[in-house]
């Protein structure tokens, strides 16, 4: 058995999917200039995906430091500090919520801008 569960492979996961990753994307979103609406979409489902990966990862390192001979993991993983590592996680979601309806609110607006053109002569 491990001494630790900051040597573990899930606590490196948990490290690349709450700082890599969304990271990563914010970096490329303000990077680049011109940006298609999938593009930002698949980043909004991602930075969703991730927060959920982080609350799985979260919950499987409590259960990992209870059975840890280790105090650090107790204190960080199985005590009540372990709530504000639910904050990010929820940001994320967060995030990713905002920009999924930032998406689908720009393509109603298209969508409605449309039919009026086709439409206008009806009126």
């Amino acid at each position: 058995m491990v001494d630790s569960v900051f040597v573990e492979i899930q606590f490196f996961l948990l490290i690349a999917s709450t700082f890599i990753i969304p990271i990563g994307i914010y970096s490329y979103m303000m990077w680049k200039r011109s940006i298609s609406r999938k593009v930002v979409l698949l980043f909004g489902i991602i930075l969703i995906l991730v927060s959920g990966t982080n609350i799985f990862l979260l919950q499987l390192l409590r259960v990992m430091a209870k059975h840890s001979p280790s105090l650090l993991d107790d204190r960080v993983f199985a005590s009540e500090m372990s709530v504000a590592l639910y904050l990010i996680p929820a940001i994320f979601a967060g995030i990713g919520v905002n920009i999924i309806s930032h998406i689908l609110i720009a393509h109603l607006s298209d969508a409605e801008k449309k039919f009026d053109r086709e439409h206008k002569e009806r009126r």
